[in-house]
């Protein structure tokens, strides 16, 4: 399957193996959650290391490690679509981080809608009793 069809499409292909790839980036990471401090929308869930969290304490910009490059991301460094920081939350366990953001930009998510704007977050689909996706 390809990027348009999986990021576009409406069949269902979840990647299970996706926690097994950021285990084999070698890297000590934690998921990080992106949340519209406003609406309450998820927008993204990317992963963070201590660098990344160092960053983002920083720069008050929402910052991920890149479990594909294996670098450092700065949501919205390329396309200006920057999500600030206006809460830094931890859960009870100490393992993840919700970072409550402000998005000053077009929207968080690579993909654009019909109209060639960028979504306003990642979850546009949801999972019909067929299992086909219905855009939001």
């Amino acid at each position: 399957m390809n990027h348009q069809e999986l990021e576009e499409g409406k069949k269902l292909n979840l990647d299970f193996t996706k926690l097994k790839k950021v285990a084999e980036c070698n890297e000590d990471l934690l998921p990080a959650v992106a949340q519209d401090a406003d609406t309450g929308e998820v927008l993204i869930v990317g992963y963070a290391n201590e660098l990344a969290l160092k960053a983002t304490l920083k720069e008050k910009m929402a910052t991920f490690w890149s479990t594909s490059r294996n670098e450092l991301w700065i949501k919205g460094k390329t396309s200006g679509d920057f999500l600030e920081i206006i809460e830094i939350r931890v859960n009870c366990e100490q393992n993840s981080l919700l970072y409550r953001v402000r998005p000053k930009g077009k929207g968080a998510c690579h993909t654009k809608n019909s109209d060639g704007y960028p979504r306003s977050g990642c979850y546009y689909r949801s999972i019909q009793n067929n299992s086909e996706l219905k855009f939001k």
